[in-house]
């Protein structure tokens, strides 16, 4: 996939467990380890939202273009 998801990055920089940001977004841990391995198709723009919020980050920092 040319798109990647850089969620653990921004987690481990603001020391934050996978499942602290679960809880933020009230979504299942189990659901957020697919957002953050890729495997998701898309996910909304207020999913994404709250990402950012929480992680006080911008779109561009949780996710990156990758030629293949």
């Amino acid at each position: 996939m040319a798109i990647v998801i850089n969620i653990d990055v921004m987690l481990a920089k603001r020391k934050m467990q996978s499942k602290e940001l679960a809880e933020i977004l009230n979504i299942t841990p189990a659901n957020l380890s697919i957002l953050k391995t890729g495997k998701a198709k898309g996910f909304r723009f207020d999913t994404l939202e709250a990402i950012c919020k929480a992680l006080e980050c911008q779109p561009g920092d949780i996710m990156e273009y990758v030629e293949e």
